[in-house]
């Protein structure tokens, strides 16, 4: 039987290295730069389709959802369809729902489209990073998976800036629109260079592993995005989600244990690297986006940022993981990779800290500065951790793999914008409460002149002025409370680099090794 996510061309073809590098990072661009892009034009949408704010909400759960769903069966795709095929399929579909999404007119039109927008979208990421393993030998998948993560990293981090940027100088949906040229010329790249690999028509799709994944994953991010809005579990909605998530699940684990042919390969999960792999990515996920969520408001709402600025003032972020990402493509074959992920994590847990003590007086250089450190500790932690992951995976799993791969990061995100999101809520909350006590006549704090002309208890302006700057003090504090739970998540997850084992030098067996031209 041929196995699934074979080689992308065999022996006797030249591979053109440099063109499919290229194409598969602008197609990973084009993907995952659509998970944070629309969240900027969100309040413009809402206004244009007269919509309220829950309902405007759809517009990133039906991507979201989508993208989680159709992620697992992409190893399947590819080896009865071909993996050329389904990756010309997969940017063409995503190209055209984008468009779709621009020109609609109603709100039932535009989630429509994002929902096949996120369907077309979700093998892109796991096939092009299949795709870059096998088109380089073993023993440079460091360098590949360097470059191939610029595109997974840089996304998230450019996609409310440049969300921002179309969305004031022209309109909300250029959002979408901007996608057209980007998915045009990752076709053609893909259509020219990248060759068809051989076809499994023997395995047969497990229908019944894939509802019960379908239900366990989409009623766990459904549940992660509307907890909030609906007051979790006090809401029969979420109550209900996190019982179907949880039950499907369950039932889902056995299956693919018992199950002659299951939706997933057994084999995967045998693997002690990729198993250690994809459970720092999770931490990574929850890393990645939390902090691209929590800095955007803070800028804005509480140090009066506009777009732009926020947005040039999170660039460094981007910056610094790129420069990681190239040392460690030179670096990663030459040095313990298990060392360049402490150091990764060593440094972002570093800027983490120095987050900390932001306050509404930090400059804009200094945060700026921090997040090009935070930039550098997650692309020394990216490449190297990808290399491991795969490094001892058989090569017929990496497609299966690399769908796990990124599924297991993309809901790490999901569930750490959640958790911070609520602990943010709860302890601006909390923190009102306890600056309330400490707010009375009595505090001779309040007699002093300069305070008393601004915060004068007698005058309903004055009280206004107070509580405003009560719940200003009290939100700083709950983003510090925010970023030192992340630091802690983050030193926690260092003992598991133990667990990965180093990979010696070693000649690659054919099927990994193709001539350049």
């Amino acid at each position: 039987m041929t196995a699934i996510g074979a080689v992308a061309a065999p022996v006797d073809k030249p591979i053109h290295r440099g063109w499919i590098t290229l194409t598969t990072v602008l197609a990973t661009t084009l993907q995952t730069i659509d998970t944070t892009i629309a969240n900027v034009a969100l309040p413009h949408m809402q206004g244009a389709m007269s919509a309220t704010q829950d309902q405007i909400s759809w517009v990133l759960t039906s991507y979201i959802v989508a993208i989680a769903i159709m992620t697992p069966p992409t190893g399947w795709l590819a080896g009865r369809f071909g993996r050329k095929r389904l990756f010309l399929a997969s940017i063409a579909g995503f190209t055209i729902a984008s468009m779709a999404c621009g020109a609609a007119t109603s709100l039932e039109q535009i989630v429509l489209f994002r929902l096949l927008q996120g369907a077309f979208g979700a093998a892109i990421v796991p096939l092009s990073q299949s795709i870059m393993l096998d088109t380089y030998p073993r023993e440079r998948h460091g360098m590949a998976m360097a470059m191939w993560g610029m595109g997974v990293m840089i996304g998230p981090i450019l996609g409310p800036t440049l969300g921002g940027f179309l969305t004031d100088n022209y309109s909300w949906r250029w959002v979408f629109y901007i996608n057209a040229p980007v998915g045009a010329l990752a076709f053609a790249g893909m259509l020219l260079f990248v060759h068809e690999t051989k076809l499994n028509l023997e395995r047969p799709f497990d229908w019944f592993g894939f509802t019960l994944l379908s239900l366990a994953i989409g009623g766990l991010q459904m549940m992660l995005d509307r907890g909030e809005l609906l007051g979790w579990f006090s809401s029969a909605e979420i109550i209900g989600e996190a019982v179907i998530a949880g039950l499907a699940f369950y039932m889902f684990v056995v299956h693919i244990t018992t199950a002659k042919s299951p939706f997933l390969e057994p084999g995967l999960f045998v693997d002690r690297n990729f198993i250690t792999g994809i459970t720092i990515m999770f931490v990574i996920g929850v890393l990645l986006l939390s902090t691209v969520a929590l800095l955007p408001p803070f800028l804005q709402n509480l140090m009066d940022y506009p777009v732009l600025t926020t947005g040039l003032v999170l660039a460094p972020r981007g910056l610094g993981t790129i420069i990681a990402m190239m040392i460690n493509g030179r670096i990663v074959g030459r040095i313990d990779a298990r060392a360049l992920i402490l150091l990764g994590l060593v440094i972002t847990a570093y800027s983490l800290y120095e987050m900390t003590g932001f306050t509404l007086d930090s400059s804009g250089q200094s945060i700026a500065s921090v997040g090009f450190i935070q930039g550098l500790g997650l692309g020394f932690v990216f490449v190297p951790l990808s290399s491991l992951t795969f490094a001892t995976l058989k090569p017929h799993f990496r497609t299966e793999g690399a769908s796990i791969f990124n599924l297991i990061r993309n809901i790490g995100s999901s569930i750490g914008v959640s958790i911070m999101m609520y602990l943010l809520a709860t302890n601006v909350q909390v923190n009102h409460s306890t600056l309330v006590e400490l707010a009375t006549p009595f505090n001779r704090a309040f007699a002093l002149p300069n305070i008393a002309a601004f915060w004068n208890f007698k005058s309903l302006t004055g009280l206004a002025a107070l509580d405003a700057e009560i719940n200003r003090q009290a939100a700083v504090i709950a983003y510090v409370n925010d970023f030192t739970f992340m630091m802690w998540v983050t030193v926690a997850a260092m003992p598991l680099i133990l667990l990965l084992r180093p990979v010696k030098r070693f000649a690659p067996p054919p099927e990994d090794v193709a001539p350049v031209e």
